[in-house]
């Protein structure tokens, strides 16, 4: 960029402003010019003229303080994007500063005049002064804090003979080296910048991770392993900038002494120090130039960069058409050729982006930018955008369509541009780190959402906005286009079912959720129209989660139609984990056993599955083998020994919905002749997924809605497990969990039906594990029928599936009822090959516990021992009745 040369009374606003002018590449791309390389020279070297102070330094560290010097910064030196030339070396023995006061000291002066002739907008000082004792006041002390004492003058002298007189204050301009927490400065600010920070920086030490959540550090207060001195950056306007000033004049007001690091001069309009507000800017790329990763930087002299990302690819016709709504989407950039920055700055600050594989850096002066953001802000082929010149403050409401009244659901606005834009309240980044960001915000794949009550408060910009909404699987999730017009205060959407299961009794639950509190579960289960949230305490090592809610017992909705449960997950890494659901406040302890990750270093084997499953169910709860069937230690005895009252399904993430080791292990141990319903959890330990992303309906009957009767209903196996489709089965008339006396052989009449907000591509019925009937829709419907007759054999047991082709990452579309179970007189189902198989599992968990355990007291370990035993002989009895020899197939 090119160097302009002034004369000795250096630059006029005028002369400012011409410089910034038409001709600087920065600008012809604000009005929609390609960008171009700047030269070394650049707009910022011209704002400022630093003052080179070293003539008058009288004061040094070991002056000040002599037993305990204290440093303060040298060089040239940036304090918050204003250049300082300060002190040229870091020996407490020489003079680095001015010290200002009325008094007879030797290294001190009370007046001090430093020529100028120059013009100036701003007089900007590095300084501090000596410590209030008063702002930690001892015991009785009535003296108040010296606020506002004015400690020394600062005149303006024009070649007028007129002047301009400042007062330097306590804690108005200046302030101590250090002080205590909320002593801050009304008028200057700690020359150390504030800092925007990515929830993927690395922390600076293991204690950082919640101050990272923040995505800033503050400059107000030094961090641990910063210099532990503040200096304090003031900014004086000079109310006649058009004249020449002839001289600074500084004289002390007061016996406590001022001291000045450096002086500049800010040439600029506005304070150096007050910022716009967070800005949006598209920046257009280079032709012939993609963005790639790590490859630009943004700064901003008078300001900072806030964020730095690639414009994505947002096509809202095609996301407004997306069969996929509610459950978070992958959005790739693509070859973006625009970078957006979020920028917060003064007007007169210096936006530089760097190609750091080129080495060529684009200045682009922001009062341009901000005084034209209209212009700035239309069309995308200019070179520079700025995104959402005009915003408007909201109060929102979404209406359920039905009731009339305003519903808790999960909502996410979209800019023009596909950019988030969250309720006030909720996070822009959402963390979904395990155990790191569990309140009302959810991040699905690229997509984030907010949780509110059914209203909100936000600030929308003015023109075109995207919302998404959903409410679980029961409503029609909601994507539509919004006009948001200047000055608009209201905003009112509304939601509709497409079907309501809950009129009928039927009910949905998580039965696996970790770490959010009852009240943040409470509202999240509203939102996604859950009526039951299972929410578990657990051990992890040394940690322990919800544990301090379980004495509290069940929070509900005023409405009664969501009910956070409080429970257990009990947690042994071989042997397996039970959610211990419904105990009333009684909870099983202790939660884990026998060391990392779930007990801690040395606990011992304090409890196995079965004894757990047992103190759970003499209390009325209910025993679910969570995220099955994984650990397959002593599950296989658990359910050979009938502890387990439900499996806990989902379709897989990375593999077909059923074709895989949950689904298939449980036809195994249904085709031996075990009956276990099935339910769903999200085993949810972070903001990735939404409780109720997998979830269980089970149907009630006639009884009311409570656990207890939800828990009946699902040991009864009235349920089936889902993550979006609604799926409704029967077998001659029989919903799942029923039986049917069934001959030698016979025809079957099944009825299955399912409706989904996302398409559904196929439906079938299951007999004993295989398919045995099916429907195919190739270009997938949302409701979908299957009628038939199956022929059966014998015992055996026989459920309907559905699944969607359509997924995001992590999350597969699919259902699965509980079977409808075939008894026929004097037959028995059984499967030698599973029993074989679960022999061998009882015996490796035998052998793990016996050989390898932390032992707790000899009783305890010889009733663990003995549930082994007992599992075995029941299984072998089994094998023995069918013909089958001890550890044969």
């Amino acid at each position: 960029m090119p160097h302009r040369k002034t004369d000795e009374a250096g630059l006029t606003k005028r002369d400012f402003l011409q410089v910034m002018g038409a001709s600087l590449p920065a600008l012809k791309l604000a009005l929609g010019a390609q960008p171009q390389a700047t030269s070394a020279s650049s707009v910022k070297d011209i704002k400022f003229t630093p003052l080179d102070c070293a003539a008058h330094f009288n004061a040094s560290p070991v002056d000040v303080r002599p037993a305990e010097p204290m440093l303060t910064p040298t060089g040239a030196r940036r304090f918050r994007g204003i250049p300082f030339t300060l002190s040229t070396g870091g020996d407490s023995s020489l003079k680095t500063w001015i010290a200002l006061a009325r008094s007879k000291c030797p290294w001190v002066t009370s007046r001090l005049e430093i020529p100028l002739e120059r013009k100036a907008n701003y007089i900007c000082l590095a300084q501090f002064c000596d410590w209030d004792p008063n702002e930690q006041p001892g015991p009785g002390a009535t003296a108040f804090e010296k606020v506002g004492q004015e400690l020394a003058r600062l005149t303006l002298t024009y070649h007028d003979g007129t002047e301009h007189m400042q007062p330097i204050r306590r804690r108005f301009e200046v302030n101590s080296l250090t002080m205590p927490w909320g002593h801050l400065c009304f008028s200057a600010v700690p020359h150390r910048p504030d800092v925007p920070r990515r929830l993927t920086d690395p922390l600076r030490n293991a204690l950082d991770w919640g101050d990272l959540q923040m995505a800033a550090w503050s400059g107000d207060y030094p961090a641990a392993s910063d210099d532990q001195t503040t200096l304090w950056i003031a900014a004086t306007e000079n109310p006649a900038p058009e004249r020449v000033i002839q001289a600074l004049r500084f004289e002390a007001s007061s016996e406590e002494a001022l001291f000045l690091c450096g002086v500049t001069l800010f040439h600029g309009q506005d304070h150096p120090l007050r910022y716009e507000r967070l800005a949006s800017l598209r920046i257009g790329l280079p032709q012939e130039t993609v963005y790639e990763e790590n490859r630009w930087t943004a700064d901003v002299d008078l300001g900072m960069v806030a964020r730095i990302y690639p414009e994505r690819d947002f096509q809202a016709n095609l996301w407004l058409a997306s069969p996929v709504r509610g459950v978070g989407e992958a959005t790739s950039p693509g070859s973006p050729r625009s970078l957006v920055i979020d920028v917060v700055a003064s007007r007169d600050a210096t936006l530089t982006v760097e190609d750091k594989k080129t080495g060529h850096r684009y200045e682009f002066p922001m009062r341009p930018i901000y005084e034209n953001s209209e212009a700035a802000s239309k069309g995308r082929a200019t070179g520079i955008q700025f995104l959402e010149p005009r915003k408007t403050w909201l109060h929102g409401r979404v209406m359920d369509r039905e009731t009339g009244r305003p519903t808790p659901i999960r909502i996410a606005f979209r800019s023009s541009d596909g950019r988030y834009i969250p309720p006030y309240g909720h996070r822009t980044e959402i963390n979904s780190g395990w155990f790191q960001d569990y309140g009302a915000d959810i991040k699905m794949a690229d997509n984030s959402f907010a949780y509110v009550d059914g209203t909100f408060q936000i600030e929308l910009p003015v023109g075109d906005v995207f919302v998404e909404i959903s409410k679980g699987f029961e409503y029609q999730p909601l994507r539509r286009k919004l006009s948001i017009e200047p000055g608009q205060r209201e905003l009112t959407l509304d939601i509709a079912r497409f079907i309501n299961l809950r009129a009928k009794n039927w009910v949905s639950a998580d039965t696996h959720v970790h770490f959010l509190s009852p009240s943040t579960a409470l509202l999240e289960g509203q939102a996604e129209d859950l009526n039951l949230i299972n929410l578990l305490a657990a051990q992890w090592g040394d940690l322990f989660t919800n544990v301090g809610d379980l004495a509290h017992g069940y929070l509900s909705s005023k409405d009664g139609e969501t009910l956070i449960c409080p429970g257990t997950e009990n947690r042994q890494h071989i042997l397996g984990h039970l959610g211990l659901l419904g105990t009333h406040a009684n909870p099983v302890f202790p939660m884990s056993a026998s060391g990392p990750e779930e007990g801690y270093l040395g606990n011992p084997l304090w409890s196995g599955l079965c004894d757990w499953a047992d103190a759970c169910r003499e209390r009325e709860g209910l025993a679910v083998a969570v995220h099955f069937p994984y650990p397959t230690g002593e599950l296989a005895a658990a359910i050979a020994l009938d502890k387990i009252d439900a499996v806990e399904l989902w379709p897989e993430q990375m593999s077909e919905q059923f074709e895989n080791l949950r689904f298939q292990e449980w036809y195994r141990y249904l085709n031996c002749g075990y009956r276990l319903p099935a339910v769903a959890g999200t085993d949810k330990m972070g903001a990735w997924v939404p409780a109720g992303a997998y979830r269980a309906y089970a149907h009630l009957g006639t009884d009311e809605f409570t656990f207890k009767s939800w828990a009946k209903a699902v040991r009864a196996g009235k349920t089936f497990m889902s993550s979006g489709p609604l799926l409704l089965f029967e077998a001659d008339g029989r919903a799942p969990g029923s039986e049917i006396q069934m001959g030698s052989g016979g025809s079957i009449e099944v009825r299955a039906q399912a409706r989904s907000a996302v398409p559904i591509h196929r439906l079938e019925i299951i007999l004993n594990g295989r398919v045995v009937a099916s429907r195919r829709e190739d270009g997938g419907v949302t409701e979908i029928k299957l009628h038939d007759a199956i022929r059966t054999e014998g015992a055996g047991w026989i459920a309907a599936r559905c699944a969607s082709r359509l997924a995001t990452p992590g999350y597969r579309i699919a259902a699965h009822t509980s079977p409808v179970y075939l008894t026929a007189q004097g037959t028995e189902l059984f499967s030698a090959p599973v029993a074989a198989y679960m022999m061998t599992l009882i015996d490796g968990a035998e052998a793990w516990a016996s050989q390898m355990a932390t032992r707790p007291d000899p009783m305890q370990f010889q009733r663990i021992l003995q549930v082994f035993k007992d599992a075995r002989a029941h299984v072998h009895a089994r094998m023995h009745r069918h013909g089958v020899a001890h550890g044969h197939a």
